[in-house]
């Protein structure tokens, strides 16, 4: 596969600056120039040679630039319209091997567009990260459409899907994303790489689907894990007694009512729904 046209195009600063492009606060945009960093990203999945990718908030298309040259075929949402003639040269580069949808990320049906078996790549707008990787995690078919994700998000969200029982970080968004999925942390992105710098460091986070448990409901556990940690500070028997047999399950596994939720594998969490559905 050529990469010819991709490789004429001409460095993103002059494509922004030939389209007047700025990044736009109250679309969580912060680009990214550097051409390495974002082929890194690329690299993260594994070969994407002939693969499709659901790319999310392209931008002026630093990352999508680096899926192209990876042999991908991708299919990205972009909601600022001001981005669509520069990702239109992309795709004339690429030959046409990158489809543009104009629209919502939060509202665009992506296993549809994309197709089963698409990777999800995508440095994500930092106001709908987390709505986004709630949403592919939590689909009632397992495995999901999607092959895996990788994700920027700012580190302290990273860190928090990543997250082990006893620490700080470890919450509701670790247990969503562990119970059925590997998920690590790739590598961390200092905040002076994009443009303009975020007041945050970010992550790039790769999550792979794994067994589901039998016997548990992705909305059970969400419910679970919400109330919980809604109220992290206290104990399980306050914090889960709004939850219909929550308190019974506790009892029926031997977990201690007054411990509370951080202190809790996400192993645990899966056997409270499990025990509830029954």
């Amino acid at each position: 596969m050529s990469n010819e046209g991709l490789s004429a195009l001409p460095p993103l600063r002059e494509v922004i600056a030939k389209h007047g492009l700025s990044a736009s606060k109250a679309l969580g945009q912060n680009f990214l120039f550097d051409g390495q960093l974002l082929d890194r990203i690329a690299r993260v999945p594994g070969s994407l040679a002939g693969e499709t990718v659901f790319e999310v908030g392209p931008g002026p298309g630093g990352l999508t630039r680096a899926l192209l040259g990876a042999g991908a075929n991708v299919v990205a949402v972009e909601r600022d319209r001001r981005c669509l003639p520069a990702l239109d040269e992309l795709n004339a580069a690429s030959g046409g091997r990158l489809r543009v949808i104009s629209g919502d990320a939060l509202e665009v049906d992506a296993a549809a567009e994309a197709g089963a078996g698409a990777h999800i790549v995508a440095n994500l707008p930092y106001n709908v990260g987390t709505a986004l990787l709630v949403g592919w995690l939590g689909s009632e078919v397992w495995p999901p459409w999607w092959r895996s994700l990788t994700l920027m998000f700012q580190k302290e969200v990273a860190e928090r899907i990543v997250a082990a029982p006893g620490s700080s970080a470890y919450g509701r968004l670790a247990v969503l994303a562990q119970w059925r999925s590997t998920a690590r942390l790739a590598f961390t992105v200092h905040r002076s790489a994009f443009v303009p710098p975020p007041k945050v460091m970010s992550a790039v986070v790769h999550i792979v689907p794994a067994a589901q448990p039998e016997g548990v409901r992705f909305a059970d556990l969400e419910r679970i894990t919400a109330a919980a940690f809604g109220q992290r500070r206290k104990m399980l028997r306050q914090s889960l007694k709004g939850v219909a047999g929550a308190l019974d399950a506790l009892e029926t596994l031997g977990i201690d009512p007054q411990r509370r939720a951080e202190t809790l594998s996400v192993t645990d969490f899966v056997a409270i729904a499990r025990t509830i559905r029954a």
